[in-house]
């Protein structure tokens, strides 16, 4: 069986983009057809992958200004020649579902959200932090984006949701239906410490939007020790509003990370998130997480069991879950057995049952058809 495998851009690394590693250890013989390619970007093992750009790897400074180039996505999906496959698979947020295949070839596709840029504009600006003028003109490509990601969702045979909370967004803007296989964690990765520090834990890109200046509120009033790992744009004002109890670390590596992960009395997760590989990763080490109820947390953290989840959106109602919430009261076993069941070997289980299921319905179909 052939089998080719769709990605909108191979130039950064993150959860989009271990799926494709996945994807390619599922399938290794498989090609990969992307956008653009930049090696230096991924991690090493994306070099030894057949990855197949599309014209628009030539085009002028791509890697630096990729979004201006917007108009051109659709045009590189849609031109690839996939007629030798019998089955896509394609990983998106965007462009990878808008390529073109046979009539006998089975297409799916595991999508991260729907175009966010297009479908939840404001929100996408906020996350992104783009100046008014780039936003202006992002604004006026908006309808026929809207068009061409509407009409392209009908080159899709079967959408894989990455959760339930994006399977309401696929039914809402695409009318279709989809199954729920949630994002893979590395559970092996992760490891439950025989030793709890006091502090509680942080980790994120410090952007506006991911509302770590709440957390900050209700720490600077709890006067518990805070621990922020991560970095961005909004870190020095986070630090000025911040007490002597909260410490920033900045980016870490991997293996402190998970020291982190391991020691901390709990992870505060302050945002809402599509779905959210962080509180997962910390429930891996058995360690509880307290967040806002909204987002993909409903669906990976149980109340009570793996964690508490506080509502409203506020530093008062954050402070009032952490104090609380008995820490003590928490089995880092069950804790972690929970987080196992979105563990990469029952992703890569229910993605291979999944594609039999559709093509053995696509068979059904060729015959009665």
């Amino acid at each position: 069986m052939k089998i080719a495998i769709v990605h909108d851009y191979l130039n950064q690394y993150g959860g989009a983009e271990r799926i494709i590693e996945i994807f390619h250890e599922m399938f290794p013989q498989a090609p990969i057809y992307t956008s653009i390619y930049d090696p230096a970007a991924l991690p090493p093992i994306f070099q030894t992958m057949d990855i197949r750009s599309s014209f628009m790897q030539r085009l002028p400074f791509v890697k630096r200004i990729l979004p201006y180039y917007l108009p051109f996505f659709p045009m590189a999906f849609e031109q690839f020649d996939l007629r030798e496959y019998e089955v896509v698979l394609s990983s998106t947020t965007a462009w990878g579902k808008g390529v073109i295949t046979s009539p006998n070839c089975v297409h799916l596709c595991y999508c991260n959200t729907p175009m966010r840029f297009a479908w939840r504009y404001h929100d996408y600006m906020q996350d992104r932090e783009i100046g008014s003028f780039t936003g202006n003109i992002l604004a006026l490509t908006l309808h026929p984006l809207r068009l061409w990601d509407a009409v392209s969702a009908n080159y899709v045979d079967y959408f894989i949701a990455n959760s339930y909370n994006i399977a309401r967004r696929i039914a809402k803007f695409y009318r279709r239906e989809s199954h729920v296989i949630h994002c893979p964690v590395d559970c092996s990765n992760y490891r439950i410490s025989d030793d709890v520090d006091e502090y509680y834990l942080i980790v994120s890109r410090l952007r506006e939007y991911k509302r770590i200046d709440l957390a900050v509120q209700a720490f600077n009033q709890l006067k518990r020790p805070l621990v922020i790992i991560g970095e961005g744009s909004d870190r020095e004002r986070l630090e000025s509003m911040a007490s002597e109890h909260i410490t920033f670390l900045g980016r870490v590596s991997d293996e402190i990370l998970q020291d982190y992960y391991a020691r901390c009395r709990a992870l505060i997760f302050p945002g809402e998130e599509d779905f959210g590989l962080t509180p997962v990763e910390v429930q891996a080490s058995g360690r509880p997480v307290i967040a806002y109820a909204r987002g993909g947390v409903l669906e990976t953290v149980q109340e009570g069991v793996t964690g508490r989840l506080f509502y409203p959106q506020t530093p008062d109602a954050l402070a009032d879950a952490v104090r609380t919430f008995d820490i003590t009261s928490v089995d880092p076993q069950a804790i972690r057995l929970h987080a196992l069941q979105f563990d990469v070997s029952h992703f890569k289980e229910k993605i291979q049952a999944y594609l039999e299921e559709c093509l053995s319905r696509n068979r059904v179909c060729f015959v009665n058809g």
